[in-house]
């Protein structure tokens, strides 16, 4: 029977390995990404220049609205005062008078019609509120697009990390087994040390895949804003899952319907056109109105009035046109220019992107097919070492013979692993540039 301090030792250890694995949450490339979304110092910061743009993008911006404003004064003045008659014949001086006014009132100013310009400066800020969602839009898509690659990079080099780990013991048992024949006799001192150089070589790589995999870790903590950036990750996936199936003709359509670099340049070739219609506005003559109400008490030390108060409304209308102001003609010419260089930049995005998708398919393809190669060779290789280390056992392969087969299967692990990886990245890129990488958030 156990103990019963043994019993609560027991439980104890129980209990915190149950909180410790509740801590450690396990975590999927969706978790991830929402994580990151949430907290991503880049997100945040492209949300909040569009919830600026958003805040522009309003009728009183764009001059709709009328000016109110609340105004009060005072003036003095103080003079000294010479006053005659025409012919002269009596003169009066008075020095130091002072007289006062005093003023309160509101003024209300509103532009009616100013050629259209009101009307393409509220157009402008509606276009601009759509491209600060289109730069939210790219920069949401390349965070996702970052955090996915570096996701599948982590489970990368977890596997390889198993795998070095598997070499050295396969290292360790070869150096054992030397050792063991080595002392009696049945080895040299030269095969000795050789198992002991790949043992040491081996623990060597496995060492430095430790930090590579620690790096990796650090990074997916950064692109998720985790307050401790070395915080240990619990991934749920241990394979590179790998889409084959895509398929040119809809990467194609959906680039060119919904990609957001494209949705972008046709935005800044519209801001371009009303550049170009708020210059014409000019063109036509302006209405103004202006009102006001206020109240104005003047007080003068000289003459048959010592007090005045004004109280009332006073209100026009301004009727104008713009002849000349000697920067027209330039500006419209050089928004003609705009508008071309927004054309032609639209043309060379969509050019570069045709090329780009032209060549990750290529990539994608090829490493799809090497793929299928290495998967073919890694099940070769797996039967070369295990019919080597059986050879080996008997005494009927040498060292030298038996590390090549080793090294022949590792090299076929790590082949096929950045096969796996490559052909990811390629997805991950064909899906960005064909504007479906949000689609890694519903996986």
């Amino acid at each position: 029977m156990i103990p019963m301090q043994n019993m609560k030792y027991l439980l104890s250890c129980f209990l915190l390995l149950c909180m410790h694995a509740q801590a450690q949450k396990v975590l999927t490339l969706e978790s991830c990404l929402d994580i990151g979304l949430k907290n991503n110092y880049s997100i945040l910061i492209a949300r909040n220049e569009e919830q600026i743009s958003k805040n522009n993008a309003t009728i009183g911006n764009a001059g709709y609205l009328p000016t109110l404003d609340l105004s009060a004064g005072y003036n003095g003045n103080l003079d000294n005062v010479r006053s005659s008659t025409p012919r002269g014949e009596a003169t009066s001086t008075d020095n130091g008078v002072y007289d006062q006014t005093v003023n309160v009132g509101v003024r209300l100013n509103w532009t009616i019609f100013d050629g259209f310009n009101i009307v393409t400066n509220y157009q402008r800020l509606k276009e601009l509120e759509k491209q600060g969602e289109t730069n939210t839009r790219i920069s949401i898509e390349d965070f996702v697009a970052e955090l996915t690659a570096e996701y599948y990079n982590f489970i990368q080099q977890k596997i390889r990390l198993k795998n070095f780990r598997y070499a050295v013991s396969l290292s360790k048992e070869r150096l054992r087994i030397v050792e063991e024949r080595y002392n009696i006799g049945s080895f040299s001192r030269l095969d000795l040390q050789q198992a002991r150089v790949d043992f040491n070589a081996d623990s060597a790589q496995y060492m430095k895949q430790q930090e590579l995999l620690h790096t990796s870790r650090i990074r997916l903590n950064e692109l998720m804003a985790n307050t401790d950036v070395d915080q240990h990750l619990v991934i749920r996936d241990s394979l590179i899952d790998v889409n084959e199936k895509l398929a040119f003709a809809n990467l194609m359509e959906s680039m060119m319907q919904t990609n957001a670099n494209l949705i972008k340049a046709e935005q800044n070739k519209t801001l371009a056109r009303l550049d170009l219609k708020a210059v014409n506005s000019r063109n036509y003559p302006y209405l103004k109105l202006n009102s006001g109400y206020g109240y104005t008490f003047n007080k003068y030390e000289l003459g048959a009035t010592d007090r005045k108060q004004n109280l009332g409304l006073d209100f026009g209308v301004t009727l104008g046109f713009n002849i000349f102001d000697g920067n027209r003609r330039r500006e419209k010419r050089n928004a003609r220019v705009l508008i071309n260089n927004m054309r032609l930049e639209q043309q060379q995005i969509e050019q570069s992107l045709k090329a780009d998708l032209y060549n990750l398919w290529q990539a994608y393809r090829n490493n799809i097919e090497m793929l299928k190669l290495e998967r073919e060779n890694i099940i070769a290789a797996k039967e070369n070492h295990d019919i080597a280390m059986e050879r080996y056992l008997l005494g009927n392969l040498s060292g030298i013979e038996m590390r090549e087969a080793q090294k022949s299967l590792l090299d076929a692990e790590e082949r096929i692993l950045t096969a796996e990886y490559d052909t990811k990245l390629c997805e991950i890129s064909l899906m960005q540039i064909s504007g479906k990488v949000l689609n890694y958030l519903n996986q």
